[in-house]
Order: structure tokens, then C-alpha cells, then sequence
């Protein structure tokens, strides 16, 4: 019997559809001995694979007739775009066929169909989205990067919860430090969400929580964890990534500016190429929305064969080693604490 983690890959989404999705895929399913589901339009998929070495690779394709443009509102895609790739991706989930869903292309129908078509883990009252950044020393877990805009106390208490039980399985981190984004290290600083949800995070069974974190605190690699709403964290992300690329420009002029600064910059060559590697986006694959019956990975719009690889290999490490099961039991051993906290 095949017991290879079944994952199934949006073909058609991303800025650059089946071109790079493809090659990703079936480069994951070869390096990481994955069973990869193709969704999208047969045609243009085989066009692809007819470019690529398939020996020893195990897929299928999935026809889908229709694809989602970023323009489209999430509730529409749901209503009106049965056939569209990322519903029959996450169709395919639901009826047991597959145990994930890739997907580059619209986050927001990404988040909506795998809430309302794939389904919550029991006791999780809203998936939130995991962004993987780089810092001084392993990378840190931020959560909700964007899929919960407004949230109660005990939603960023959740959100605690799953942060853990995928920085254990995820990134073997054996006790990761959880951390409450704020204004101010001191307990009883921030909004009345925050203050409520850091005494909901003091109480949680087998947490470490660690107390608030501010913004300067995320790249010291001190924190393993750090909580926030989804407004906050998709900032969080999103200026971490134009402040990465700004970085390399500004480098780049630098070391382009005159003959000494072209020679420093040609023995640096290599510590150079080093670190851009681990700012790039590609380097973490994609943000998996936790709390979902399965698990859905958001990539990068303009993700590249690498960056869909590495989303594939976190989506079949993530079944391997049955990291819903672990956050369903961290969820409901604080069940008691959380219908505490939503009466309140």
C-alpha cells in the first residue's frame, strides 16, 4: 500500500501558473517521495510535464475547467467558481482524496475555500495563517499573517496554541517560546485584546508562554512564536519583505558605487548570496492556514519553482508527522479556557 502524503497543487494559480507550479510540483514529489495531485486545465498541465524527466515521480492530473483571477471577491469565487483549481483542490481534500492543498494564487479564495469546503479542526474557532520569517538565529513563527482581520481575545489565545504545535512538529523546536506581539515588554501593555488575551495565554496547559514581544523583538531569533491578528501580522510580513528587498538594492549600490566598493563587494560575493538566500521567501515555501480538517499553504503570488517545492515539502511533512493531530489535542486540552473566555 502507497503511504505517501497525497498533495494536492493548484496548477493554475500564482502569477506564473502551470510553468512554474509544475516544475515544483513534480521536483518535491521526486526529492520528498510525495504523491502530487496537478489541478487545472489538463492542456496546458501536460504542455509542461512533456518538458520535465518524469521517471520515479508519482502524480495525477485533475482536470479543472476554470481558473480564479486575483480581482475576484472570495465569496463569488465560493458561489459562482465550482470548477475553478483551488475549489477542486480543496474539494479533493474533503472527500479523502488528498491530505493538502498548495496554492499560489488568490490567498483570499485560498482561505475561503479551505474554511467553508475543507473544514475546522473541532474546538478551532478561526485558521489562521503561519508566516515563516528569517531572523538572527532560526525563524519565527508569526500568526495570523492575514486571514482574520478582526479577532477577540481568545481568537490571538487560539492562535497561541496552533503557533506551538507547528513550531514543535515543523520545526523541531522542543519547547518553542510563544509571544504576544505589543507595544511594550511589560505585562499590561497594549490594547484591552491584548491585555485580555496575554491572562488567557498565562493559563494555557504545556505553553511556554514567554510574556509580550515588541516589533524589534521578532528578528533577535529570541522568540519562537509571535501572536498577533491577522491586520497586524499581513503588516508585519509584508513590511519585512519590502525592508529584505530594499536591503539587497541599497547593498547592491553600494558595492556598484566605485572601483573599492566593486572589489569589497566581489570578495563579499559569497557572504552576499548567502544571506540573500535567507531572506527569500522562497527559501519557507508558503504560510499554511492552521486549524483546518487537513491544511491549505498559501505561497507567494510570485512564487517560483523553488518557493512551490519547498511549500509541497512543508505541506508533506506536515501529514507525515500528523501535526493536526497534535493541534487538535493542544486545542481541546484548553477547551474549558476557551468557552471561558468567549462568555466573557
Amino acid at each position: 500500500m502507497d503511504t505517501r502524503p497525497i498533495i494536492a497543487v493548484d496548477a493554475m494559480g500564482g502569477d506564473f501558473g502551470p510553468s512554474v507550479v509544475v516544475p515544483g510540483a513534480i521536483e518535491a514529489a521526486r526529492l520528498h517521495d510525495l504523491h502530487v495531485l496537478l489541478v487545472g486545465d489538463t492542456p496546458k498541465i501536460e504542455a509542461e510535464l512533456d518538458k520535465l524527466d518524469l521517471a520515479n515521480v508519482q502524480f495525477d492530473i485533475v482536470h479543472a475547467d476554470d481558473v480564479v483571477h486575483m480581482n475576484e471577491k472570495p465569496s463569488d469565487i465560493l458561489r459562482r467558481k465550482k470548477n475553478a483549481s483551488i475549489q477542486v483542490a480543496c474539494r479533493l481534500v474533503k472527500e479523502g482524496a488528498a491530505q493538502s492543498v498548495v496554492s499560489a494564487g488568490h490567498s483570499g479564495a485560498t482561505v475561503a475555500c479551505g474554511m467553508f469546503i475543507m473544514g475546522r479542526l473541532p474546538g478551532v474557532e478561526r485558521p489562521a495563517l503561519a508566516a515563516l520569517l528569517p531572523t538572527e538565529k532560526n525563524p519565527v513563527v508569526v500568526l495570523d499573517a492575514g486571514a482574520n482581520v478582526d479577532c477577540r481575545p481568545y481568537h490571538l489565545f487560539q492562535f497561541g496554541l496552533m503557533g506551538d504545535a507547528f513550531a514543535r512538529d515543523l520545526l523541531n523546536y522542543a519547547s518553542p517560546r510563544v509571544s504576544l506581539l505589543s507595544i511594550g515588554e511589560e505585562e499590561g501593555k497594549g490594547n484591552s485584546q491584548v491585555k485580555e488575551a496575554y491572562e488567557l495565554l498565562k493559563l494555557a496547559q504545556n505553553l511556554n508562554f514567554i510574556g509580550n514581544a515588541e516589533g524589534r523583538d521578532i528578528f533577535t531569533g529570541d522568540v519562537d512564536v509571535v501572536v498577533c491578528d491577522g491586520f497586524v501580522g499581513n503588516v508585519v510580513v509584508k513590511m519585512s519583505e519590502g525592508l529584505a528587498s530594499s536591503l539587497v538594492r541599497m547593498l547592491k549600490r553600494v558595492f556598484t558605487s566605485g572601483l573599492l566598493p566593486a572589489l569589497g563587494g566581489m570578495l563579499a560575493k559569497g557572504a552576499f548570496k548567502k544571506f540573500a538566500t535567507t531572506i527569500d521567501y522562497a527559501e519557507y515555501g508558503g504560510a499554511p492556514l492552521l486549524g483546518l480538517q487537513g491544511l491549505a499553504i498559501v505561497c507567494h503570488g510570485r512564487s517560483n519553482s523553488r518557493a512551490m517545492m519547498n511549500a509541497i515539502k512543508m505541506s508533506g511533512n506536515f501529514v507525515r508527522k500528523s501535526t493536526n493531530t497534535r493541534l487538535a489535542e493542544t486545542i481541546l486540552a484548553n477547551e474549558e479556557l476557551t468557552r471561558f473566555s468567549r462568555a466573557i
